[in-house]
This record gives structure tokens, sequence and C-alpha cells, in this order.
């Protein structure tokens, strides 16, 4: 088995040390943990901060000494060595077992000037032919104890810079290093017969910067690996895979063939988006189980509006457009048919088992079609969908003939087309607002009592704001003729006809008020123009 040093080189110091290092089933690869470094980094980081004054120390510190017997003995024979400036090295006889120590403490020197140097020694100890001298961030410096032909052998990032050195130059010093820590560890699995072994207990975040190490060095059996852990392991939150797929695409357009990776978020199927979207609507739209069609109606509106934020979807915005109208037609298409089916006159005296179907399927299709008129809303594209609705004369018309219980589902439909009119998340043209209100508000009107008492989202007051606004944007003799009739049946039926008082209010200003106002100021005004020419 392989013995393998790491030397710890620090100045005016001396202190023996046990490092943990990884060592393969070859006795080959000797990368210490990233404690090493981190702790190296960290008790020897400049403080700023001045010390209190303490007693002088004393001269002499003693170990406590540990009975052999409880020392874990180690399966690697390891030698551990921190060398001063006279590069002394202390090997102890046991190389599993650390001897008691007895250190004289010389005066510590300034942080400053205390160097950063780590020592590695890769394969057996004494073989060695080459240096690679790693110089990181705040003066960190590793030296690698490498072999020239494993470096040549897997890295042409190294046979070119040996090949450019003169004959009988064995170290090669590396600048400005960013990632020490990976640099050693990278050079490490160079040893390695199995990386996908080393890299299998490692986390997603360590193996892409091994990845990016690898790539400069031109490791590319390295990169292969790591590229095949990326393809397996799981990637945990968007960050961590926009991580991924980032370094990943730059790769490929280096000419390193990652697609197996790229299959994960990319497809070779030439399936439309607009058949893809057809499909989804489709299950969703004819599912009977009420839990799952909730929670899908609900993640697929969520998916909608994320795409619509992103700036890259606008070109497709049309396609979903279409393909949410196109499934508004069939609903709209399948609702008039049980709206028929449900108006025959032989139909109330079929028993409940024959009419509980149609019924059911009349509230499936009215509730699809409130789903399909929210995507619209939110994507701000319900114009045509108002147009399509205001149409449904014959629809309409069937409404009056079927018990309040089937058809109130409808009148949901109407109350939002008139709560989006109202605060504007859609503008049809006047002819289809005016249309819309001929049409619908009187089925609205005569399904309110139920709407209120049985529906639980229906909010009242939203819906009569909502009305009142839409008729207030009509020209004056149309609010006019729309706001009277509406007078009517709100005498007549009271809490169970929508308030449009405050529309009246708006309205009988308009009418009244103003146009008096107007006249008076005319006078006003004639009145000041004799005087002034008096």
């Amino acid at each position: 088995m392989a013995e393998i040093r790491l030397t710890r080189v620090e100045q005016g110091q001396t202190k023996i040390r046990n490092v943990p290092i990884a060592v393969t089933p070859e006795g080959f690869w000797c990368c210490p943990s990233p404690v090493v470094f981190q702790k190296t980094l960290k008790s020897q980081n400049p403080l700023n901060k001045p010390k209190p004054s303490s007693p002088p120390p004393k001269t002499t510190v003693q170990k406590k000494q540990i009975p052999l017997t409880e020392k874990k003995p180690m399966t690697t024979p390891i030698r551990s060595a921190v060398t001063s400036d006279d590069q002394r090295t202390f090997t102890p006889d046991n190389p599993g077992i650390s001897a008691p120590v007895v250190l004289e403490r010389a005066p510590r020197p300034k942080v400053e000037h205390v160097p950063r140097k780590v020592a590695i020694e890769f394969g057996e100890p004494g073989t060695s032919d080459m240096k690679v001298i790693l110089l990181g961030k705040q003066g960190f410096c590793v030296k690698l104890s490498v072999h020239k032909k494993v470096l040549l052998e897997h890295s042409s990032f190294f046979t070119d810079k040996i090949s450019e050195q003169e004959s009988g130059l064995s170290c090669l010093e590396l600048d400005d290093c960013e990632d020490v820590e990976i640099y050693v560890e990278t050079v490490g699995l160079m040893y390695c017969k199995e990386m996908k072994q080393r890299l299998i207990k490692q986390s997603v975040s360590r193996v892409l910067r091994i990845l990016k190490v690898a790539e400069l060095l031109g490791f590319n059996s390295c990169i292969q690996s790591c590229l095949e852990y990326l393809e397996a392991v799981p990637w945990v939150g968007e960050e961590e895979e926009e991580k991924v797929v980032s370094l990943v695409l730059r790769l490929q357009g280096e000419g390193i063939g990652v697609t197996p990776v790229l299959k994960r978020i990319s497809s070779d199927i030439s399936n439309s988006p607009r058949d893809t979207i057809s499909h989804i609507m489709e299950l969703v739209i004819k599912s009977n189980e009420e839990r799952g069609r909730r929670e899908m109606k609900s993640v697929v509106l969520k998916l909608l509006r994320e795409n619509n934020s992103l700036p890259s979807y606008a070109g497709s915005a049309d396609i979903c457009n279409e393909t949410v109208y196109t499934s508004c037609r069939g609903c709209l298409d399948s609702l008039l048919s049980l709206f028929k089916q449900a108006g025959e006159p032989e139909f109330i005296d079929k028993p409940m088992e024959s009419k509980e179907p149609v019924v059911k399927q009349i509230a499936l299709q009215a509730d699809n079609l409130s789903w399909l008129l929210e995507i619209l809303s939110d994507r701000q594209a319900a114009d045509e969908f108002a147009l399509m609705w205001a149409s449904q004369q014959e629809l309409a018309t069937l409404h009056s003939k079927l018990p309040i219980v089937s058809r109130h589902h409808v009148s949901c439909i109407t109350a939002r087309l008139f709560v989006g009119i109202g605060k504007g998340e859609l503008l049809p043209v006047k002819d289809t607002r005016q249309l819309l209100l001929q049409t619908w508000l009187q089925p609205l009107i005569n399904d309110y009592s139920w709407l209120q008492h049985s529906c639980r989202s229906f909010d009242r007051k939203v819906v009569e704001e909502g009305i009142g606004r839409t008729i207030l944007t009509l020209p004056l003799e149309d609010q006019q003729s729309i706001l009277l009739a509406w007078l009517g049946s709100f005498l007549k039926a009271g809490d169970n006809c929508p308030n449009l008082q405050r529309a009246f209010e708006v309205w009988w200003r308009r009418t009244f008020i103003r146009p008096y106002a107007d006249a008076q100021g005319n006078a006003l005004q004639s009145d000041s123009s004799v005087t002034s020419k008096q």
C-alpha cells in the first residue's frame, strides 16, 4: 500500500498534525479533505482586531497522552509532517498512530508574514518527477508532487505546458487559481481508475466545480464522468437546474458532447406546442374526478401565468390562445346540446337516475368555460369570448326552460364577464357589451337569489359593481332603457335582484343634473358677455 505524505509549511512554528486523506483501493489518490483547505485559510486569515493582552505563555506545553488502546487504528499507512524553516520532518514509528509530542512555543510571528502553503504528494512516496505549484487567492499556495506521465496521459493542458518547457525543467507554476481545492481534487482524479465511484457521493454544486476545472485542464475522461453523474443525479430546485444547464450549454457551444444531459430539458420530438397544450386541455376538460380536476385546473392556470411573464413566450402566445378558443367552442357546443336535451318537455318526467348525468354534464361544461375564461382574462385575450357568449341567444332562450338548480352554473359565466368588463380586464366593443346585456342580464337576474344562497364563490358586491360599470359604458340612451327595466325588477324582487343603485345614481346625474349645470353655465357666460359689452 502506498504511503501518502501531506506537508504543511508555516514559518516560525512547528506543529504535528494528522490530516484526513482519501486513499483509493489502489493506494494512489491522496487528495486531502476540503476541511484541510478551509481550516488552513481560516486559521491564517489576517485579523484586524487587536487581541487583549494576556499573561506571558508558559515555555512548555505538555499534551495529554492518550492510551494506545483508545486510538482507532487506521487501515492505510499515512505519514503526516510539518516542516519548519530548516525543513525538519518528523515521522512517528507507527504510521497509523500519533505519538505524544512536547512542543516549545516560539514567539508567534506577525500574521501577515506567515506563508500559507500546503504540500501534497501523489502516488508512491519519492517517485514523483514533477512539481506543480498552484497559487490561489490571498497568497494561498499548494505544491503538488506529481508524475509527468500521468499528466501527459490525462490532460491536454499539461501536455501543452510541458511541451513548451525547456528539457530538464520539472516545475510548473499556475497563477491566479480561483478554486485551488478543486484543482487539487481534479489532479487527484487523474490517479483514480473509478472516477464515477469518487463522484457518486459528491453534491451537484461540487461536481460542477470539478467539471469547470476538468474543462480548463482538458481532462476529457473526467469531463465525461461528470456529465454522466449530472445526467443521472436529481437536480434539486430551479437554481441548481439553471446552474447545470448553463454550464452544460456552454460546453455544448465548445463542441463537447452533452446531449444525454440536455435531453432532460429538451426533446427531439417535433410536436408543436399547440398539440401539447391542446392535449392537456382536453384531459382536464374531460375529467370527471372532482379533486383531480380542481387541482390540475389550478396548476395549469398558474403555469400559464408564469409563461405570460416571460418575454420569450410572446411568440407562442397566439398559439395558446387559439388552442383555448378551440376548447371554448367545443364546450359551448356540448353545453347547447345538453340544454336542448334538458329543455325537452318529457325530460322533466324522467326518473332522477336518467336526469342526473345530464345535470352533472351541464355543471361540468359550465365549469370548463369558467376556467377557460379565467385563462383568457389572464392573457388579456377574452374579448372574443365575450362576443361568443353574447351571441348565444338560443342558449339564453333555453335557459328559462331548465330548473334553476341545473342552469345557475351558466349564470356564473355571465357574472364573471360583467366583473371582467367592470375591472377593465377585457374591453369588448360597444356592440358586444350591449348585446351581452340584452342577452344575459335578465337570465342572471332570474338566478340571482339562488347564486347568493347556494354559490360560495359568488361575491354579490363585486358582481353588482361589475354589472353597473358595464351598463355605464354604453351611450346614455341605452343606460336609460336598461336601468329602467332593472328598476321594475328590483322593485318587485328586492334582495333577490342585483342592487344597481350606484349605477342608477350616476345615470340620474348624467341625465338630469349635468345638463342643467351646463345650461346654467351657458346662461352665466352670456350674461357676463352682455355686461362686458355695456
